[in-house]
């Protein structure tokens, strides 16, 4: 299947750059980890972001950025998510480094061209 555009991603899958769709999920994501009507409400939203016209592509990716889904090319897919896990790692780092009880919850990232949105999927 095609992954998630970014920025359509809202509570759900981790890392979600909109407008190129870099979305990771949390440890819960991929099909192997979720329950059938987990499973199916994943890949629901996930179509229903991908049906928004704005949305260039989705990736699902566990919690070491690895992508698990997609609906982007091969080479496009592992650039976002090498790239975007990263700098969440960075961003999620710096939110905690300033109040040790707080964490990245939602990330977005607005170019001249695109919007990226990371969602942190939830935790078991």
């Amino acid at each position: 299947g095609r992954p998630a555009p970014p920025g359509a991603m809202q509570g759900r899958p981790r890392c979600c750059p909109a407008a190129l769709g870099c979305v990771p999920a949390a440890r819960t994501c991929g099909s192997e980890l979720l329950g059938r009507d987990a499973n199916a409400e994943v890949e629901e939203t996930l179509k229903r972001i991908q049906s928004q016209k704005q949305v260039k592509g989705i990736t699902v990716v566990n919690s070491e950025g690895i992508p698990i889904k997609s609906t982007m090319d091969n080479t496009t897919n592992i650039q976002y998510a090498g790239l975007m896990h990263s700098f969440i790692m960075k961003a999620r780092s710096t939110v905690r480094d300033i109040d040790s009880q707080n964490d990245l919850t939602f990330l977005q990232i607005r170019s001249k061209k695109n919007e990226v949105m990371v969602a942190q999927g939830r935790r078991k």
